[in-house]
């Protein structure tokens, strides 16, 4: 039988083994602070000046920088370019991503394979797979097209066209993560208790009825955590972008990293940069506080 801790026991533990316990922290302290938290603040200090990233001098330009990038339309069709990407991505792969897990949670054969297979995509590097859709998006010789003209339907330019290289891109985004929505939507359901569908069942509750007040209202926390991480993960997205469109045509696919990306090593602009960073931050911050509170730190232990 495991003998448990006390406050107080716990208490004088930590406080007898505190350097023992600060070696063993202490690699893990620097690694974090040498490329999560200098980085972040280095980032916010070269906010406030002008610098190419070469020369030994910064030029101190206050808010100069923050001022200019309110003003900017190139800052406000990225925001505006990676809202719509996100919500595309979110909502469309975990819509797919239930209605699969709906269909393995039930006994069929082979669904091991299955689950493998919606996995791969989740698994499979985003440079590799931007790569190869590029070439079956391509407009002349590209597969979706052929297919598409062997039924006589003219396929679009996908990637070439302002209209159509954001769901072009979005598709790609809903197809690696429809996996991962899978495979969180069949761990909720097999923990739904079967007595309470055995029971929807005696009452004479159709499977639509079952899955509409039983099944979906136990989904919402894992729905909720698929949503913010779906945020998070689209606004940080940036390879796709790169592989596949490199923001065009005309800022069709200008997404917010790729934006700091060109300021920061296309146009050593490492001042407005650094804002552009900030800005990114601040939204994921403000996602993960929602998702800590919500999903996290904000859900209390019932024993």
């Amino acid at each position: 039988m495991s003998k448990k801790i006390g406050g107080s026991q716990a208490h004088h533990f930590f406080k007898g083994n505190r350097i023992s316990l600060l070696i063993f922290l202490l690699p893990s302290i620097i690694i974090i602070f040498v490329f999560n938290l200098f980085p972040a603040f280095y980032s916010f200090f070269l906010s406030f000046f002008d610098w190419n990233g070469f020369s030994q001098s910064k030029v101190f330009v206050g808010f100069n920088n923050y001022i200019m990038a309110f003003k900017d339309p190139e800052l406000r069709n990225s925001i505006i370019v990676t809202l719509i990407y996100s919500l595309l991505v979110t909502f469309i792969s975990m819509f797919i991503g239930l209605l699969v897990a709906l269909a393995l949670n039930k006994d069929l054969k082979g669904k091991s394979l299955f689950r493998l297979l919606y996995f791969i995509p989740v698994v499979t590097p985003s440079v590799a797979s931007g790569i190869t859709w590029k070439y079956l998006f391509d407009p002349y010789n590209g597969v979706i097209n052929n297919i598409l003209g062997f039924f006589n339907i003219n396929g679009p330019q996908w990637l070439n066209s302002t209209s159509w290289a954001l769901f072009s891109v979005s598709i790609v985004g809903i197809w690696k993560r429809i996996g991962f929505c899978m495979v969180i939507y069949l761990a909720a359901l097999q923990d739904i208790p079967k007595s309470y569908l055995e029971a929807a069942e005696v009452d004479g509750a159709n499977s639509w009825n079952a899955f509409r007040y039983i099944k979906l209202p136990l989904l919402l926390p894992s729905s909720l955590f698929l949503i913010i991480t779906g945020f998070i993960e689209a606004f940080q997205v940036f390879d796709l972008i790169y592989t596949m469109t490199n923001g065009g045509p005309i800022g069709a696919t200008d997404v917010l990293g790729f934006l700091l990306y060109r300021h920061a090593f296309k146009y050593f602009n490492l001042g407005y940069a650094s804002v552009v960073a900030l800005i990114i931050f601040v939204i994921l911050f403000l996602l993960s506080i929602v998702q800590w509170k919500y999903t996290g730190g904000g859900v209390k232990n019932v024993e």
